[in-house]
C-alpha cells in the first residue's frame, strides 16, 4: 500500500503555495497525500508554520504539540524553524525534522532519512534565498474557482516591524515564461481566476529584467483564452508605476482591484516604519482617476512605537477621507529581530487595541455606505458555491478570497463554480451584498 502523509497548513497564501509544492514533491515520489492528520494510517505529519506575528506562532505551536501527543512523526517546516533555528529544535526534540523556508524541496530527503536512520534532520539555511522550485508540480489543497500563483519570493525592503526579509531572504522573481505556463495549466484545469502573490508584487521582475515588469506580465497573462479574471495582491507603493495603473485599467481580464498595504498615513510614523513617506492623498486620487471603478484595499497598523494621539488622529482622518472599499487593521506586534523591537516608547496593548477598534468602527460605516450605493446596480461576480437551499455564494470583482466580503444571490439559472455573472444588487449588510441573477 502507498504510504500516506498528512499536512497541516498555517499562514498566508504565499505559505499555502509552499505547502502545495512540498506535497507536489511527495506525490512525484509516489506518496499518498491527505489533509486528515488524525488518520490512523498516517505516520508522518508535515506542519507548515507561520511566524509573522506572535499569535500566528502560537497557532502553529499548538498544532505541533497536538500531533506529537497523538504519536505522529512531526516535521516542522516554514517560517517557525527559519525564525528560531536550533532553538526550536532544542525546545521540541520530539519533532523528527525541520525545514526552513528555502529548503522545502528537501521534504522527500528528510522523510527518507528518517526512515533509514530514525534520526531527526535539520535543513534550515542560515541565510535563506528562496528560489521557486520550477521542477515541482503543485498539489492544490484548496478547491474552488480561484488559484494563487507566486510570482516572486523574498523582499528587498526592511520595514521596521517586519521579519519577512530575515525569513525569506532577498527578492527573487520567477521567470515570466514559468508563470505564464503555470497560469495556462491552471486555466486548462478549470481555474477561472488566478491571483498573483509575492511579498511585494509591484517589484516583480526588477532583479531579472532590471525594471518592474508586473505590467508586462499582466499583458501576457491577459492573452490566456480560457482564463476569466486576474487579480493582484500585495503591491507596494514605490514601484506602482503609471504603466501598472494603465495595465489594470486597460486589460479586460485584470480586475479593477488594487491591494496596497499602506500601514500608516503620517510621514513621521512611515519614516519610523522605514516605509516610503509619499503623498498618499495624491497617490490615491491618481489611482482612482486612472483606474475607473477601482476597488481600493489597504491594511494599517495601530500602536507602532512612538505613535502619538496626533499621529493616530492623522491616520483616522486619512481613513475617513480616503474611504477605502476594503480595509484591515492590525495592532503592532513586537517581533524579535526587527528594527521596531527596541524602539521607544512602546504603546500599551490597551491603547493599540482601542485605536484599532476605532478605525474598524469607522470603516464599518464607510463600507455600509459604499454598499448602499450599489443597490440597483449590476456587478460582475464569480460563482463560488451553490448551497442546498438554492442560494448562490459569489465574490464580486471587489472581493479577494478569504479577506473580503461575499455576494449572496437567488437565481433560477443553472450555475457552475467559476462562472462569471452579473448580479443585480438588491440589499446589503456591512460587508456583504445580496442580489439576484
Amino acid at each position: 500500500m502507498t504510504e500516506k502523509i498528512a499536512v497541516l497548513h498555517h499562514g498566508c497564501a504565499k505559505n499555502l503555495v509552499d505547502t502545495e509544492l512540498m506535497l507536489g514533491a511527495l506525490k512525484q515520489k509516489g506518496y499518498q497525500i491527505t489533509l486528515d492528520a488524525e488518520d490512523d494510517d498516517v505516520e508522518f505529519v508535515i506542519i507548515n508554520t507561520c511566524s509573522f506575528i506572535y499569535d500566528a506562532e502560537k497557532e502553529s505551536v499548538s498544532s505541533i504539540f497536538d500531533m506529537i501527543a497523538r504519536g505522529k512523526k512531526v516535521i516542522i517546516t516554514g517560517c517557525l524553524p527559519q525564525k528560531h533555528g536550533k532553538e526550536l529544535k532544542a525546545l521540541i526534540p520530539e519533532a523528527i525534522g525541520f525545514l526552513g523556508t528555502s529548503d522545502i524541496d528537501k521534504i522527500v530527503e528528510l522523510i527518507e532519512n528518517n526512515k533509514k536512520s530514525k534520526k531527526e534532520t535539520f535543513f534550515v539555511s542560515e541565510n535563506p534565498v528562496c528560489k521557486y522550485p520550477e521542477n515541482i508540480d503543485r498539489v492544490q489543497i484548496t478547491v474552488g474557482s480561484s488559484s494563487y500563483i507566486k510570482i516572486a519570493e523574498g523582499c528587498n525592503y526592511a520595514c521596521g516591524y517586519c521579519v519577512i526579509p530575515k525569513l525569506r531572504g532577498p527578492y527573487v522573481s520567477r521567470p515570466m515564461d514559468a508563470i505564464i505556463n503555470e497560469a495556462k495549466i491552471l486555466a486548462d484545469k478549470g481555474v477561472s481566476e488566478i491571483i498573483l502573490i509575492a511579498q511585494d508584487t509591484s517589484s516583480y521582475g526588477i532583479d531579472l529584467y532590471e525594471k518592474p515588469m508586473l505590467s508586462k506580465l499582466l499583458e501576457e497573462l491577459n492573452k490566456i483564452q480560457n482564463l476569466s479574471w486576474i487579480r493582484v495582491l500585495y503591491t507596494y507603493p514605490t514601484n506602482f508605476t503609471d504603466e501598472l495603473m494603465d495595465a489594470i485599467q486597460n486589460l479586460d481580464k485584470v480586475v479593477k482591484y488594487v491591494d496596497i498595504p499602506l500601514q500608516h498615513s503620517h510621514k513621521e510614523i512611515l519614516k519610523a516604519m522605514k516605509r516610503p513617506a509619499i503623498d498618499l492623498d495624491t497617490f490615491i486620487k491618481k489611482l482612482r482617476k486612472k483606474i475607473k471603478g477601482v476597488c481600493l484595499r489597504t491594511t494599517l497598523i495601530t500602536g507602532y512605537p512612538g505613535e502619538t494621539e496626533e499621529h493616530f488622529n492623522h491616520l483616522y482622518n486619512f481613513v475617513k477621507n480616503s474611504k477605502f472599499d476594503r480595509l484591515g487593521v492590525f495592532e503592532f506586534s513586537k517581533e524579535k529581530g526587527t528594527y521596531a523591537y527596541s524602539l521607544k516608547p512602546q504603546i500599551p496593548a490597551k491603547i493599540k487595541k482601542a485605536r484599532k477598534n476605532k478605525i474598524l468602527k469607522l470603516q464599518k460605516d464607510i463600507s455600509n455606505n459604499i454598499n448602499k450605493t450599489l443597490v440597483g446596480k449590476e456587478i460582475p461576480c464569480i460563482v463560488e458555491q451553490i448551497q442546498d437551499d438554492g442560494i448562490v455564494i459569489l465574490r464580486s470583482y471587489k472581493d479577494a478570497p478569504d479577506v473580503d466580503g461575499l455576494v449572496y444571490a437567488k437565481t433560477d439559472k443553472i450555475l457552475v463554480p467559476g462562472d462569471i455573472w452579473n448580479v443585480k444588487i438588491t440589499n446589503f449588510s456591512d460587508y456583504d451584498l445580496i442580489g439576484e441573477i
